[in-house]
């Protein structure tokens, strides 16, 4: 590919421009991540006011269900009509959604009005990601995508906690209304702010398969959720619902089969490792979700903490998951084996849950604490691995629905956790309460349901009664963690079966925000692009970069040279001023350098400017050529020959990174070695620039 046909990168934004609009965009990513955390520890007091204990769980389970099922959508529309008209879009929903939640006067308003909130945060977390590479240049897109990554680390540790402040300190109302002023001031930056253009694809939208999505799972968590409790397991609603879903995913699978780009390929349940994967994935957001719901509510009610100190309470956990996913994504990375920590971490979320059960209204902060930090510990060592056992075997053209696919299940694990969670502690719970009642242990007219809508009406009771319905609610709740190991049990087994391949270079560089955060979505373009950005910031020094490229390509300039020649091609002309300023450096330091090309005819002086000539952009064709083949080995398996995208993603990659102003200071450190009368500094024919090494170091890693 030549230099002509590459296009031209667009204008991005620098400087104060550029933080700018990365603030606003971590400013949204940041609320659409926390509101899958920061509603658990205002729960208790949501119900005491609303109502409806039995419908808890619907409050987290709208939002992730509408949230994960519409990302997919989200970003094919981006990348079809652009990704800023679509992330105001969604700004403007969540804010909807948002202010609607906090004016909700009833359980089943709230629930609604959390789906809408859901399917703008949805959008707001996937068109974040993809905004960030179109402002970002291609070598930091890879540091700053971590960073954004990092966000959700932020919100599962400060989610809880600031739901029980604002609870505390001002109302439950504004766990949602704190949304509004910050949304607005993040919409306003991203209207006048952000102006780079992204690139238009077209995509075929799989409306049905994501509508179907929805409804089978909607179908599925209100059988779990109803089964028991508001009806009998074999009541004709019951059995209806769960025949209703199974034609769902009938007809879901029918539509994907058909679907030019399915939301899911029905192929990569045919790979064990995808299948395995999205089946243990399931199961950890079936106890993180599941606990993340109920614990608040066991130390609020039975331990009686503020809903800010139950926030503090669930630190632990949250911290324990971080450390566990991060060092483990670390470790992977230097080592290339994986398979041993989910083997690992599952039976450690087993053992947790377990201990989980056994606590009670005298449990001490210290055990809770140190049982919170294991179960976090566990699941932070599964959820990161199950992203890049994926990647890792996944062809080129199902690397997004893959990675999507795994963390789609575990959103939807969290969905079933919270609703089985919950039906289980209402049933567990009206037993009890029912028990109490018929052995006389409270007032004769003591309505136990409303104990259950509204836990503070036990203020008003007696001592010894309101013991007995604390050990109620306490029983309630460790009985759903008993429930959950053998869940658990069931992922420790498949890991068992969960196959080791080696690591592809770009399953190295994983994303953090895939690995503990929301649903996600990138096409297999993005997440190579992804990849290879953070892999590109681990090369050797940018000195020792040029030069081996300047030996795999057979051109024998000093890094200086190279990095000015490449610079110049990419512009086609520069004068010499802003050439020393990307390069960092004065003139007078990098005329050497400039005047090597010059005298070796790869580049001319017109006036003030310099121009490349045909000689210059072929020898600068050579050294994109060498990196373009230096990014391929990071990509074995993927056979970028095979793929026209992926080999034009590789060809821009470098040309956008070659000439690099970060790399231009270190380049030129080093001194230009005596031309000779040639120019060459090697004797050989002035204006041929090659050397003799050209098929020397073809295999160097850069």
């Amino acid at each position: 590919m030549s230099v002509e046909s590459v296009p031209k990168a667009p204008r991005m934004p620098k400087g104060r421009e550029l933080a700018v609009v990365l603030g606003a965009l971590m400013l949204t990513m940041l609320l659409a991540a926390l509101d899958q955390t920061i509603v658990s520890t205002a729960l208790p007091t949501i119900v005491s006011d609303l109502g409806g204990l039995n419908h808890l769980s619907w409050v987290v389970t709208a939002y992730l269900l509408s949230s994960t099922a519409s990302t997919p959508l989200w970003g094919k529309l981006g990348d079809q009509y652009g990704r800023k008209p679509l992330f105001q879009l969604s700004i403007v929903i969540f804010l909807v959604g948002s202010a609607l939640c906090g004016l909700a006067g009833d359980m089943t308003q709230l629930i609604a009005f959390r789906a809408i909130q859901g399917l703008g945060g949805g959008g707001l977390m996937v068109l974040v990601v993809a905004i960030v590479g179109d402002v970002v240049p291609p070598r930091d897109r890879g540091r700053y995508q971590g960073l954004f990554g990092a966000v959700f680390g932020v919100s599962s540790v400060c989610g809880p906690l600031l739901g029980g402040w604002f609870v505390d300190n001002l109302s439950w109302h504004w766990v949602f209304y704190i949304n509004l002023p910050l949304g607005v001031l993040a919409l306003v930056v991203v209207a006048i702010v952000l102006r780079a253009p992204s690139e238009r694809h077209r995509h075929s939208i799989d409306w049905a398969g994501a509508l179907l999505v929805v409804g089978w799972s909607v179908a599925l968590v209100l059988m779990t959720t109803w089964g028991g409790t508001e009806y009998a397991w074999l009541s004709p609603q019951i059995l209806g619902l769960g025949a209703l879903a199974a034609v769902l995913i009938v007809a879901w699978v029918v539509a994907e089969a058909r679907a030019t780009e399915p939301i899911m390929p029905l192929r990569l349940f045919r790979d064990q490792v995808f299948a395995l994967s999205s089946s243990i994935g399931f199961v950890i957001g079936f106890a993180m979700f599941g606990a993340m719901t109920f614990l608040p509510l066991f130390l609020q009610v039975v331990h009686g903490v503020t809903p800010t100190m139950s926030g503090v309470h669930l630190l632990p956990m949250m911290l324990g998951m971080l450390v566990a996913s991060i060092g483990s994504g670390q470790l992977i990375s230097r080592t290339g084996r994986y398979r041993i920590f989910p083997v690992v971490g599952t039976p450690i979320v087993a053992v947790a849950l377990y201990l989980l059960s056994r606590m009670d209204e005298r449990s001490t902060t210290l055990a809770m604490s140190l049982k919170f930090a294991l179960l976090g510990f566990g699941i932070g060592l599964v959820m990161q691995v199950l992203v890049i056992a994926v990647q890792n075997r996944a062809r080129y053209e199902d690397l997004g629905a893959a990675t999507s696919g795994v963390t789609f299940f575990r959103q939807i694990g969290g969905s079933f956790g919270v609703a089985v969670f919950g039906s289980v502690f209402a049933s567990r719970l009206a037993e009890n309460m029912t028990d109490l009642v018929r052995r006389g242990e409270v007032p004769a007219n003591f309505d136990a349901s409303a104990v259950q809508a509204d836990p503070a009406l036990m203020e008003r009771l007696p001592a010894r009664a309101r013991a007995d319905i604390l050990h109620a609610y306490s029983e309630a709740i460790h009985t759903v963690f008993l429930w959950a190991v053998p869940v658990a049990i069931v992922a420790a087994v498949l890991t068992w079966f969960l196959r080791e391949t080696p690591l592809r270079g770009a399953a190295k560089a994983p994303d953090l925000g895939e690995g503990i955060g929301g649903p996600g979505y990138r096409s297999s373009r993005h997440e190579v692009e992804r990849a290879l950005s953070a892999l590109m910031r681990r090369d050797a020094r940018a000195m020792e970069l040029y030069s081996r490229l300047g030996a795999l390509a057979g051109v024998n300039l000093p890094t200086g040279s190279m990095w000015a020649l490449c610079r110049i091609a990419r512009d086609g002309r520069v004068s010499g001023t802003e050439l020393a300023d990307r390069a960092g450096v004065t003139v007078a330091q990098g005329r050497p350098y400039v005047d090597r090309l010059v005298n070796a005819g790869f580049v001319r002086r017109d006036g003030e400017e310099l121009v490349v000539t045909e000689t210059g952009e072929a020898t600068a064709e050579l050294l994109f050529e060498a990196r373009a083949r230096g990014l391929a080995e990071h990509l074995e398996g993927w056979s970028p020959d095979e793929h026209p995208e992926l080999a034009a993603l590789l060809a821009r990659l470098a040309h956008e990174t070659l000439g690099d102003d970060a790399d231009g200071r270190a380049v030129h450190a080093a001194p230009v070695p005596d031309q000779g009368p040639s120019g060459r500094g090697d004797g050989g024919e002035p204006g041929d620039g090659r050397g003799g090494g050209r098929g020397g170091g073809r295999h160097a890693k850069h």
